[in-house]
Order: C-alpha cells, then structure tokens, then sequence
C-alpha cells in the first residue's frame, strides 16, 4: 500500500498541470457544497435566533378568545377560573423547565401620567418575571418580597416609557399615575440583548418589538387593588433548549386549560394557546428547503462532472502505460496489485481534490458572507464527508481503467509502443 501511494505521487506529480486540470472538478464541486452546507445552515441559526432570541428560550402562553389573544375588560370571563398554586408548581416542575412566570396584563390600554401622559404598557408581575423573560435593572432597584407582601405601590419603567414620561430628568423616586392611581419609580429596565430576538429589517422590528411605546411593571399583589376585580392570569415559561419549546409549551398550555371551563351552549370560547416561536423557525427553515436542495442537487452535479474528468485521465494514464502494465505482469505481477496500484492514484487523485477543494469552500463561505451578508456556520462533520466523499469518487471513477489495466494481456502489452 504505501508503494502504491508513493508510485500514485509520482504519477500525480510528472503531471502536475494535468492532474490540477483533472481535479478542478473535484474541487469545484467540494468547494460549492461546503459554501453552499455553510450558508444554508447560518441561514437557518439567523432564522432561528430573529424568531427566538439566541439564549432565553421563552414561549408565551396567553388566554384566546377564538382566533384572537383575550383583551382583559372589566370582567372576568365566566368560564376562565383563577390559577391555582398548584397549576404553576406543576408547570415549574415539568422535565427541561427552567422556570415560568404569571402575570396580569394591560398591553396600550392604561392611561400612565408621568410629566406627560401616555397610553402604555401595565404588567402586573411576580417575583419570577424579570429573570425569565430576560430583563435587568441597569439602575435604581428590582422589587424585593416586602413589596409583594406590603402592597406597595412601585413600578419599574423601561426606557421608552422613561423618555415619554420624564424626557431627560432621572425617574427614580418620581411619581406616576397609573388609571389614576399613584406609584413610585423604583427602577429602570431594560431587555438584555443576548436574550432578544434578532433585529435586522423593518418586518422584524413589527413582528418582534411590542413595548415601543413604554413599558410598566408593578407587584402582581397590587393589581387586585388597582383594579378591584378578578382577572386572568396569561403565562411564559423558560425552557432548557430550544428543541423543547414546542412540546413544554403544549404540556404548560394543558395544565393553564384546567381553569378553563366549557360555555353553556357546549363550546369552549376561551383556551390557552403556546405562540410557539419556535414551530414558527422551523415552518420557515422547511419553506427555503426546496431551494437549499436545489442548490445542492447542483454542486453535486459538478462533482459528478468531476469524478467523470477523473475516470476519462485514468483511462488516458492505462493506454500512456500500457506498455509499463505489460512489464509488471511479464515480472509475476497479478492482477490485484495491478488494480490497487490504479485505484490507489485515483482516490489520491480526487482526495487531494477534496482537501484543496474544502479549503477552497471554506474561503468561498467567507467571500459569501462578506459580500452579502448572509452569516456562515461551518461544519467540521460536512468537511470530514466531503473529503471521505472526493475519495469514495475516486474509487467509483477509478474502477473502470484500473480493472482494465489489470485485464491486459502481458504479451500484447509489451508489443504497444
């Protein structure tokens, strides 16, 4: 084997221009695939991460009314019941959760005074909210369990409602009606960036962003107070991965459904639903499969083109040796060394075809890139299946000249000039 190696080499390299043009094919054809495996899949990790934020993993579980998200009025609906602590504990103790939070809402229906007034946001939030969801308080304080336990009247403000209520002044300590009602600023807050989605056009900022207009967080013990009556909780839970979104949203959104009951007439108006962003990701990836495949059906079409350039040299090598063939079997020479020594300069052939054309692939994933922005996610099991691909080429190719080196007749060999 390592002779037959050596002699391929040798071979390889009295006719160095000639085995580059025989293995540009090759290399052609590996170079397209890794550039084309390399984009498609940074393609669907940006798909991913536009949808589902790359770190936070949150599916929100709100209450519908048919088709629609319920908008919370002055009632509470007749056939949706209060969660129960042990409808949250069971939620939190699903396997891969990483935690859930419960909170009322009033999304630009409150009427919020600061030095201005504005129609913004109200979450009414419980001790778990800012952790799953992905925010922090870059400044002032977070709620701590006295102010659950006190009723205490104090929000925390994001940055948007911040410069709509107070414009440059520091918020901190300043007082804010909300539906009338009085509450200290305690913090600001702020969504972090690692946890959100993506934002790259303008279709994203309408999809992604919902509190551009300012966003208000107070104790979930207040909200009964504030608005005197019963209300419905929405929910959103933090999972391990993301492949366990869809299935932990479905189970959370079972569990919600307990508290919701079936109407008079026999239908069920009100159910929890899991807006499962990623089911979402996925749909979209699978709608750019076709063309993904179309482009690669092509690249492998190259590569056939290529094994086929290197089978036609092959063939060329056999009648430029014949003469070489017929020797080595006059000497005792069988067949079988005759066909691995053919075989073997093939699949060194196209190897090397393969290396050169990987790093070629990689190069060309990075000029794709840089030219049109698309990010690249490379592969090191695509490189290795490339190269193991360019040799097993070189085997199929190279069968056909190195079983008819090795059926030549010696003495017929030895008459060819």
């Amino acid at each position: 084997m390592v002779e037959n190696i050596r002699t391929a080499f040798q071979g390889i390299w009295s006719h160095k221009l000639r085995s580059f043009l025989t293995m540009l094919g090759v290399i052609i054809g590996i170079a397209s695939i890794i550039g084309i495996v390399s984009t498609i899949q940074g393609t669907q990790q940006q798909i991913m991460e536009n949808l589902v934020g790359s770190g936070n993993n949150n599916v929100t579980i709100p209450l519908y009314e048919g088709d629609y998200e319920a908008s919370p009025d002055w009632s509470m609906p007749q056939t949706v019941s209060t969660l129960t602590d042990s409808q949250k504990r069971r939620i939190r103790e699903l396997e891969g959760m990483v935690d859930a939070t419960f909170y009322f809402q009033r999304s630009y229906a409150a009427t919020i005074r600061g030095n201005t007034t504005i129609q913004g946001g109200v979450f009414g939030i419980d001790d778990r909210y800012l952790a799953t969801v992905g925010y922090t308080v870059y400044k002032g304080r977070s709620f701590v369990e006295e102010d659950y336990r006190k009723f205490k009247k104090i929000a925390l403000i994001d940055e948007n409602a911040c410069t709509q209520l107070f414009g440059g002044e520091d918020p901190i300590g300043q007082i804010i009606e909300i539906s009338g009602e009085p509450f200290a600023v305690a913090g600001l807050i702020r969504k972090d960036i690692k946890t959100g989605p993506v934002i790259n056009t303008v279709n994203d900022y309408f999809n992604y962003v919902t509190d551009s207009s300012g966003l208000v967080l107070i104790p979930s013990s207040v909200w009964p107070v504030m608005f005197s009556f019963d209300e419905y909780q929405n929910c959103i839970i933090r999972v391990d991965s993301i492949e366990r979104m869809s299935s932990l949203g479905k189970a959370a959104a079972d569990i919600l459904n307990e508290a919701v009951r079936a109407s008079a007439d026999g239908s069920t108006t009100f159910k929890y639903k899991a807006n499962d962003l990623a089911e979402k990701a996925r749909n979209q990836q699978q709608a750019n499969a076709s063309m993904n495949n179309l482009m690669l059906w092509i690249a492998a079409i190259a590569l056939l083109v290529g094994g086929i350039g290197v089978m036609n040299i092959m063939l060329v090598s056999v009648t430029e040796r014949t003469s070489e063939i017929g020797l080595k079997k006059a000497l005792g020479a069988r067949k079988r060394v005759i066909l691995m020594q053919f075989l073997t300069e093939s699949v060194m052939l196209t190897g090397m075809g393969g290396v050169i054309g990987v790093i070629a692939g990689i190069i060309l994933s990075y000029v794709i890139s840089r030219v049109s922005g698309t990010p690249i996610a490379i592969s090191a099991l695509s490189i290795v299946v490339s190269v193991v691909f360019s040799m097993a080429i070189g085997i199929v190719f190279g069968i056909l000249p190195s079983i008819k080196a090795a059926n030549l007749n010696p003495i017929e060999a030895l008459q060819r000039e």
